[in-house]
Formats: C-alpha cells, structure tokens, sequence
C-alpha cells in the first residue's frame, strides 16, 4: 500500500502546484528608443524576472509622435493585458485618457513610469495617494543640484540655454523651476523649444551667440535628437549639460540625473505587486 500512496501523492502535489502557475500579460508603451527609455524598460522586465514572475510582452514604441502614441494606447485597450505600462510622459498621459474612456468592463489596472510630475501631467490627483487603477514612479529631477553642476564646469556664466518641447508636461514641469533657480544663482535662463526632433537642430542653432551654456532637462525629443545639439555646441564651443546620465557617453560635457535601470527595477516590484493582486 504504501508503494501506491507515496506516487499518487507525488502527482497530486505536482498538480496543485500547476494549477497555481500563471503567465501574466504586460503591454507596454514607450514614446521613444533612447538609452534612458530603453533602460527603464530592461529595468522593468528584469526586475518581474528576478522575482520570478512570468509575463508576455507586447511592447509599443511611439518613436516619439503623440499621435503615434495615442493609437498605441487605444491599441493597448484592446489587447486587454493584465497590466498596462507606459515609460514617459507623453505615452503615460495617452495611455491614461485612453483607460479612463474604455468601457468600465475594459479599463485596466494602469502603472507609468519615467514621468517627471504626475499631477502636472494630469495622471493622479495626489503623488501620495493616487487613488483608481493608476499608480506609478516619477523621476522628478532635483533642479538646484542640476544647476549648480553646470556651474561646477562653466563658472561665471550669465545666460543658461534651456532646450525643450513644450509639448511634454514633463519639460514644462521643469521649466519654472529652472527659472527660479536660475535667478537665485545668478544667471538668466534663455528658452529655445522644439515640438518634434526635426526641429531639434534649428532651435540648438537659435541659441548660439545667446548663451554660455546649454543645459538639457529630462525631455524626450530633445534627448531623441541629441547628437543635433552636440554638433552644434561643438561648433560652436558651447558646452552642453545634461538630465540623462546616458548622454555623457554621446557626448556631452556632464549629466547628474538619475539610474533609470534602477527606475526601472523599482517599478517592476510595483508591477509584481499589482499583478498578484494589489490594488494601484
């Protein structure tokens, strides 16, 4: 008899433990390819794979069109995934308004990542509490430490270019801030924008003969074109300073910014934890 029990309960144990194994499905929208992007998504899919947790993907890339983007997130609806992600701001706002006017039968539990002001960017009402189905992981930068290296590296400087698309909350977000402390610290910040990369090279162009410097914030279309700006300041003998750590590596001057391959990683525990059952 016990050459009977021992077997059956081998095979038993074996299929209770099958029947709780599950593969989640995760869709992704990221508005752009760029080393900080493409970091968090690593990030991401790593971290769910350390914690053992087994995912699809289906992964979108808007190649930095908002109207791109805002297809994908319809998209991303339809494919009814266990969890919807978007990796910055402008695919994280059209992920949002694309949940939010699904059926309530179709709406997802939603988690964005690589945005700099949520509340700014129209996500959540509260930072702290975010309330529905969204939570998600900011990368709000800190401006003062920012400013201060590009005097580290370019004393006595009295006018700061600033480049970036008006377009992304995120960049607006740093705007004020930028101004603020710019004044504080004794030099003028000089505005040049550009609403899609194409146009990334004629505003760099625009500052020349304006600025001493030319500092980058966290700004997908700027970063997207980077190497436009880096022509220019090296034609010029305009230094260039960075939000993406990544960006030394291209070529400019420094960066202080975040490890958005850690970003990353923390928002695949926030993930796993949605996934398993937890409310955003």
């Amino acid at each position: 008899m016990k050459r009977i029990v021992l077997p059956m309960l081998v095979m038993v144990c074996f299929l209770v433990s099958n029947a709780y194994a599950r593969t989640y499905t995760v869709t992704v929208n990221q508005f752009v390819e760029h080393p900080a992007l493409d970091a968090i998504l690593k990030g991401f899919q790593d971290s769910l794979r350390d914690n053992k947790v087994d995912v699809n993907y289906t992964i979108h890339n808007a190649q930095a069109n908002m109207g791109t983007a805002t297809q994908i997130a319809k998209q991303m609806i339809g494919e009814q995934a266990d969890l919807l992600v978007a990796i910055a701001t402008p695919s994280a706002q059209a992920v949002a308004q694309a949940n939010a006017k699904a059926p309530r039968n179709l709406q997802r539990p939603f988690l964005f990542t690589g945005v700099t002001d949520p509340v700014a960017a129209g996500l959540v009402k509260d930072i702290k509490m975010p309330g529905g189905n969204t939570t998600g992981v900011s990368d709000l930068l800190p401006l003062k430490e920012h400013l201060k290296m590009v005097l580290t590296y370019k004393p006595g400087i009295k006018r700061l270019g600033l480049l970036y698309n008006a377009g992304e909350a995120n960049s607006r977000a740093n705007l004020l801030g930028i101004k603020k402390i710019g004044k504080e610290l004794g030099f003028k910040v000089v505005e040049a924008t550009a609403s899609k990369t194409a146009d990334v090279f004629q505003a760099a162009k625009s500052l020349v003969g304006r600025v001493d410097a030319v500092f980058i914030p966290t700004d997908n279309t700027i970063i997207s074109a980077l190497e436009a700006v880096l022509k220019i300041g090296a034609q010029n003998s305009l230094p260039v300073f960075c939000a993406d750590v990544d960006s030394v590596k291209r070529g400019a001057v420094a960066a202080l910014g975040f490890d958005y391959y850690k970003h990353g990683y923390q928002t695949g525990f926030i993930a796993r934890r949605i996934l398993e059952g937890e409310k955003p």
